[in-house]
């Protein structure tokens, strides 16, 4: 008997050590090929880092992180097999996905899975507005960007004529309306409103009637590769009105598309987090992998960041534990500042700005330290 139990104490411990190293696996879900494959990118490479940083430090629980990465395609259907392939390779949590139309069916399949799902890009406002436990996002919503949005054109271009395009998405044209919304609630009226198909690639009807309405600014609810084509193919038209657009095109990709006509654009975002105190060394450290972290990679950064706090609050890596830590209005240090979030799953200190992409004394095309006060 005692032959056992010592037999028994023994692998005990030998497993110990096997226990403390375990890993618990964490979902990145965005869009690594397609047309938001930049995006895809900066998430995926914040992510990455900050779990490399989590475990460098000892992990969580006593247990380190293992990335999933999955391709979304920026497509719902391939969303959802994404979602149910991560669910059956048994994640935690889920970073992503990027796009508002893939987030929304995928957060179902993670809520009867149990999973906790944190988007760093996803902003139309029913992603969080559907009561669902375990959706969260660290950015803001597309009614509050909106209101800076149409507040700005009213303000601005209140004697000008306005356009309104969308690219039919739940993110393009749910930022166009809420745009289109503010806008008209401040006294200005759009001339025209239109949608376009996005994966085109010409766009010349669409500039010919805009040519024909005599349009001052379009307001375009969409991505950085139709902006792109669309500024482009304007000025070859010799149509020189100003686009602004949202933080769909945040992307350096954006110029290298449009071309010189990109200068002027004007672009809503949040306050720029690379020059938040408490990202310069996650900053310093992606610039010396020869990385700009641009646009949403600290927000990936950041949405690891909270998840691993949760999760040590709760002393548990079971979804609705962690999630209740995440609603409790607790705040939680992360490289984009301190975070707290409301019964929604809506971060709690929502702030949009408005930019203007300028050309610098290097030559190049950046909105960088371009905002505009109105």
């Amino acid at each position: 008997m005692q032959m056992l139990i010592k037999a028994g104490i023994l692998a005990f411990g030998l497993l110990m050590p096997a226990l403390a190293q375990a890993q618990v696996k964490l979902g990145v879900a965005v869009p690594i090929t397609g047309s938001s494959a930049s995006f895809g990118t900066q998430i995926r490479n914040g992510a990455e880092l900050a779990i490399e940083d989590i475990n460098s430090s000892g992990g969580i629980n006593g247990q380190k992180l293992e990335l999933i990465a999955a391709d979304d395609g920026s497509d719902p259907k391939q969303g959802v097999s994404v979602a149910n392939k991560l669910v059956t390779e048994g994640v935690k949590a889920v970073i992503g996905h990027f796009n508002s139309g893939v987030s929304i069916p995928a957060s179902t399949i993670y809520e009867e899975a149990e999973v906790l799902q944190i988007t760093p890009g996803s902003t139309n406002p029913q992603f969080t507005e559907r009561k669902l436990w375990n959706t969260f996002r660290t950015c803001g919503r597309d009614d509050q960007q909106g209101s800076v949005a149409g507040k700005y054109l009213a303000y601005r271009y209140s004697h000008r004529r306005v356009a309104v395009v969308h690219d039919k998405s739940p993110y393009g044209k749910g930022i166009a309306d809420e745009t289109k919304k503010a806008m008209n609630s401040n006294g200005l009226t759009e001339v025209l409103y239109e949608g376009i198909n996005p994966g085109e690639k010409d766009y010349s009807a669409l500039v010919s009637k805009l040519k024909q309405a005599s349009i001052d600014v379009i307001y375009f609810g969409g991505l950085y590769t139709e902006a792109g084509l669309i500024i482009r193919q304007m000025r070859d038209q010799v149509l020189n009105a100003r686009l602004m657009g949202g933080d769909g095109i945040i992307s350096a990709e954006f110029v290298s598309i449009a071309g010189p006509g990109a200068e002027g654009t004007l672009m809503t975002f949040s306050p720029d987090p690379r020059r938040y105190p408490s990202a310069a060394e996650v900053v310093r450290r992606f610039k010396a992998r020869q990385f700009e972290p641009e646009a949403y990679t600290l927000y990936a950064y950041a949405a690891v960041q909270v998840y691993a706090a949760a999760a040590r609050r709760a002393a548990t890596f079971e979804g609705k534990r962690v999630a209740d830590v995440m609603r409790s209005g607790e705040s939680f240090p992360t490289v984009i500042g301190d975070l707290s979030f409301d019964r929604k799953g809506d971060i709690t200190r929502p702030d949009y700005i408005v930019y203007e992409w300028k050309k610098g004394s290097d030559g190049r095309v950046d909105y960088t330290g371009n905002e505009i006060t109105f």
